[in-house]
């Protein structure tokens, strides 16, 4: 995120909001297969179908940590850049909080939290 504020601050061609919004969504994209790549939705269910649950569950509190901790990193430099990143956070994060909202309902499901 300092790499993407230092842009915002130095760039004429890469400081704008479209750009910025681009770049969030690439990331954010990132992380999910990253996170998909360890949390294989196959071997999810056949922990849990084995009641080996334990493991499925910590895979799964491992993804939304990650996504958690970007959204968090990105809320700071938001307010490190004196706010001037203007953008819906719905409009970059769509797709992630859609990643993590399905990595609930699975440990839901799986009953792994109440």
């Amino acid at each position: 995120m300092h790499t993407i504020l230092l842009i915002w601050n130095h760039s004429q061609n890469y400081n704008t909001p479209a750009r910025l919004v681009v770049l969030i969504r690439q990331i954010c994209n990132a992380i999910i297969l990253q996170c998909r790549s360890n949390i294989d939705g196959q071997k999810i269910f056949d922990a849990i179908k084995e009641e080996n649950s334990s493991d499925a569950h910590t895979k799964l509190v491992y993804a939304l940590e990650v996504c958690t901790k970007f959204k968090d990193a990105y809320f700071d430099y938001k307010a490190k850049s004196m706010n001037q990143w203007k953008i819906s956070t719905n409009a970059l994060f769509v797709r992630l909080d859609a990643f993590a909202e399905r990595c609930q309902d699975i440990m839901h499901l799986t009953g792994a939290i109440s």
